[in-house]
């Protein structure tokens, strides 16, 4: 005979197996996106020096706050690589989505998904209009530093400060602004999800 408890435990015993499965398809969607490839130089914790080769990009310029510019940059994007704001083939969907600020002073950033490695700017599909760019970025020694969570201002600001002071501490000159790289949907719990602030430094 079924009883209250047996029942409880039942439905307690069917959330976690729900949960598993989500998390396991959680896994299976973030191993099976194209990440940049890259050399791992030397790490600490959480903070990694790698070499990158060229990477081609598309990339938007808005204005605004870090998340409303962003979340302004995204859509193009999106636009471009699904073959909604353009003729030809559709581009596979990468990780991270990056954003470095152009001019901090004025809220400038530019937002950027990395294209897959098997194009090149003369392979891909041209974009229509101007509003989405394609280019070549040049190979590049790149510090990391790696955390989970809701990437807010405040949690971006405390590991970009930490990346600074290891960076001080070792002697290794940075060049330019942060770069911030997002892995995830906004639909990934925070504890699932991974972020990065990065710097070009000096070495090769």
């Amino acid at each position: 005979m079924w009883t209250f408890k047996t029942l409880a435990l039942t439905g307690l015993g069917t959330l976690v197996g729900l949960a598993a499965i989500a998390i396991g398809a959680w896994f299976y969607l973030v191993s099976t996106v194209e990440q940049p490839k890259y050399a791992s130089v030397t790490q600490d914790g959480a903070i990694e020096i790698r070499d990158y080769p060229a990477l081609v990009v598309a990339e938007v310029t808005r204005r605004g706050d870090r998340q409303a510019a962003v979340r302004a940059g995204f859509s193009p994007l999106a636009g471009y690589i699904f073959a909604r704001s353009r003729e030809g083939e559709t581009v596979s969907m990468t990780a991270p989505v990056t954003q470095t600020p152009a001019a901090a002073a004025d809220q400038v950033w530019l937002i950027r998904f990395v294209m897959p490695a098997k194009y090149t700017l003369e392979t891909l599909p041209r974009a229509a209009g101007d509003d989405v760019r394609l280019l070549s970025l040049p190979a590049a020694r790149r510090a990391a530093i790696r955390f989970s969570g809701v990437a807010t201002d405040g949690l971006i600001g405390e590991n970009e400060a930490q990346l600074r002071a290891w960076l001080a501490k070792a002697g290794i000159a940075i060049q330019g602004a942060p770069t911030y790289a997002y892995y995830n949907d906004p639909w990934t719990p925070g504890p699932f999800r991974r972020n990065e602030v990065l710097f070009d430094v000096a070495g090769s």
